[in-house]
């Protein structure tokens, strides 16, 4: 298969419209319907059950987007990469959300650069998916919290794994409660962060935007304590004891071999175990508290 055809195909699966995909292109429909029926005899498979109202993906089809969109990235990571190291100046490339590290990324860089084998660091402050980014080159290595990055397929460092919390406003039904459960916020519209899969949630792109929506009763969040322990607003929190930690990683592309990537792992993992070690005692489950409150 070429990277061409593949791309052609992913046009058409994300679309599920031939014509709106060959104008996404610059191609004529034909000369794309003609490409996707080549693929698929060589192939031997059918990719699109296709009808005169509507195009759908076909099992096999399903396989071959995500199969696609892997191998895509994987070559636009290698003409990026390589590209830079051509240019003679070495770095690192470090997705970041604002606000979403914990705290720890000052302490990671200064324990870094004392390193023989680090090299400067660019910080990619983004609101999209920073998975994306990694995956197609546009960074080294990134900062993802899980469950809701999907790290498959990447070499990781977790950094912290915390219990989340409802962040309520103080007059909402749920506030004076001691604990809560994933059921009691059912059909609660929950904050979500751009970039994430849209499950019906409000969308935010940093956390001012959040409180925003919260304080004014537009959703609820779900969030790690050092988060909250960030906040100066007066909202109240509640522990949800039943969801997923929120786990900080570092993660980096399946296979690397670095020196520079090594050098900042090991760092990052010395100064999570350092603050793991004098971390305070967590609040016990079942104490609501408020933040910022005066």
């Amino acid at each position: 298969m070429e990277t061409r055809e593949l791309a052609y195909f992913v046009a058409v699966a994300e679309t599920l419209h031939f014509g709106r995909a060959a104008e996404g292109l610059g191609l004529a429909q034909p000369a794309l319907s003609k490409a996707v029926r080549s693929l698929e005899r060589r192939l031997e498979v059918t990719l699109f059950d296709r009808t005169s109202r509507r195009v759908e993906l076909t099992p096999a089809g399903e396989v071959l987007l995500d199969e696609a969109r892997k191998a895509l990235a994987a070559v636009a990571a290698a003409a990026r990469r390589t590209q830079r190291a051509g240019r003679g100046v070495p770095y690192l490339a470090l997705a970041a959300k604002p606000g979403g590290d914990a705290g720890l990324l000052p302490s990671i860089l200064r324990r870094y650069e004392s390193d023989p084998a680090a090299v400067p660091v660019e910080l990619v402050t983004a609101h999209e998916d920073r998975v994306s980014l990694l995956r197609d080159g546009r960074a080294d290595v990134a900062l993802l919290h899980t469950p809701f990055d999907d790290a498959g397929g990447l070499e990781t460092e977790e950094l912290r794994a915390e219990p989340r919390s409802a962040l309520l406003p103080p007059e909402h039904r749920l506030a004076r409660r001691s604990i809560l459960q994933l059921s009691d916020l059912r059909g609660e519209p929950v904050g979500r962060w751009a970039g994430y899969p849209d499950d019906g949630g409000v969308e935010v792109t940093d956390l001012a935007k959040l409180l925003r929506v919260t304080s004014r009763g537009r959703a609820v969040a779900l969030l790690p304590q050092s988060v909250l322990d960030a906040l100066d607003h007066n909202l109240v929190t509640v522990p949800v004891v039943d969801a997923a930690p929120a786990r900080l990683l570092l993660a980096w592309p399946q296979g690397t071999r670095s020196p520079a990537i090594s050098a900042l792992a090991r760092a990052a993992r010395e100064v999570a175990a350092e603050c793991r070690t004098a971390t305070r005692p967590v609040r016990p489950a079942g104490m609501a508290e408020r933040v910022g409150g005066r």
